[in-house]
């Protein structure tokens, strides 16, 4: 999420905040604060704008344990989390990646809501053994109510929320298709984002009131990251059964190792060729370096002819190079990743297959939506 702020760690996991969390924090703050004033006149107003920042304070540490929830099943199943983010909506735990069957998601899915009830119980079972009351009494029962309401909203099944998550699982436990899952739990989270749209617009039109004013924000981010869900979908759908090989360039820049300069600049540069970096292969087709048109540079015009490319080429990254029969869904997660443009492809014997670049899988994907 972009301009969050990191604060530390929580347990391993990277713990950031995004700024519009101090809105909301202030908000609960004055609300929280507001609403004990007016309960207890006794209260120094002070004192009930603090224990409101304490409560608003717990209410997060709530939010975050609910986050904790997820990751902690989800590193049990091996899965890396990359960051848990408090935002102006709640709490986001980022996962490397899905869980390997459906009941593996169900459970990251549901650990969420389970944290948020456990916490309700919790404090429901601390105020009445302590027979709190007054001040205290009030808070705790903020505590456990949020919790629960917690518990419940995530629960609605319709994706981004936990039970979005949760109905895909089940889809694809019936259907053994992950990705009709994600697209029916987004269909879903669509229709809870109008019908909270909806409530949000109606009372503001009809009487002027701006008291729903919130679900039309929540509407609003139900649709948007239930739309960027479906549409993930369709893409990971589509590049299933494909591979590294399927997305290579076809007139990948590659030459010969045993050219020399003056005939590489002839046949790659004199012809046209708009590359600015080749592959190098050996007699075999093995990938041996590559070597840039800057390079050229740094080696007189006259020694040209006698100067082979192997003599200036550079090696090639390991980070940069795949296996042809890598699934092309795992390419495109590590060019995020990495954040790279391009990458190269060899066969398990170091034979080069060429180039694979960004843009052309996206081709690919295009190629694949237009009508035969």
């Amino acid at each position: 999420m972009n301009g969050t702020i990191r604060v530390g760690n929580l347990f391993g996991i990277p713990f950031y905040i995004h700024p519009s969390w101090f809105l909301v924090l202030g908000l609960v703050t004055w609300s929280y604060g507001g609403g004990l004033m007016a309960q207890f006149p006794q209260l120094p107003g002070g004192l009930a704008f603090l224990l409101g920042l304490g409560t608003a304070l717990l209410l997060f540490a709530s939010v975050v344990a609910h986050e904790l929830g997820h990751s902690f099943v989800a590193l049990r199943q091996g899965i890396d989390v990359k960051s848990i983010t408090l935002f102006i909506f709640g709490g986001l735990a980022s996962l490397e990646k899905e869980s390997k069957t459906p009941g593996e998601a169900f459970w990251v899915a549901i650990a969420g809501p389970l944290v948020s009830l456990i916490l309700c119980g919790i404090v429901t079972v601390i105020g009445i053994t302590t027979a709190a009351s007054g001040v205290s009494a009030a808070i705790l029962s903020v505590l456990a109510s949020v919790n629960l309401a917690l518990a419940l909203f995530n629960l609605i099944p319709g994706l981004p929320l936990d039970g979005g998550n949760i109905l895909k699982a089940i889809v694809w436990k019936v259907t053994g298709n992950p990705y009709k899952g994600v697209t029916f739990a987004s269909r879903v989270g669509q229709v809870f984002g109008w019908v909270a749209i909806a409530s949000g617009v109606l009372p503001l039109i009809f009487f002027g009131s701006l008291a729903n004013v919130w679900n039309l924000l929540v509407g609003f981010f139900l649709l948007q990251n239930a739309g960027n869900a479906a549409q993930f979908a369709r893409v990971q759908e589509k590049l299933t059964g494909l591979t590294a090989a399927d997305a290579v360039t076809t007139d990948s820049p590659i030459v010969s190792a045993n050219l020399s300069l003056r005939e590489f600049a002839d046949e790659q540069i004199v012809q046209g060729q708009n590359w600015r970096r080749f592959l190098v292969t050996n007699d075999v087709g093995q990938l041996v370096g590559a070597i840039a048109l800057d390079d050229l540079r740094k080696i007189p015009t006259a020694s040209w002819v006698e100067t082979q490319i192997q003599q200036i080429m550079r090696p090639i990254s390991q980070s940069t190079t795949i296996n042809s029969d890598k699934p092309l869904l795992e390419v495109v997660e590590l060019l995020e990743k990495q954040k790279l443009s391009a990458l190269t492809v060899i066969r398990d014997n170091g034979v080069l297959v060429g180039i694979l670049e960004k843009a052309a899988i996206i081709q690919l994907l295009q190629n694949q939506t237009q009508p035969a």
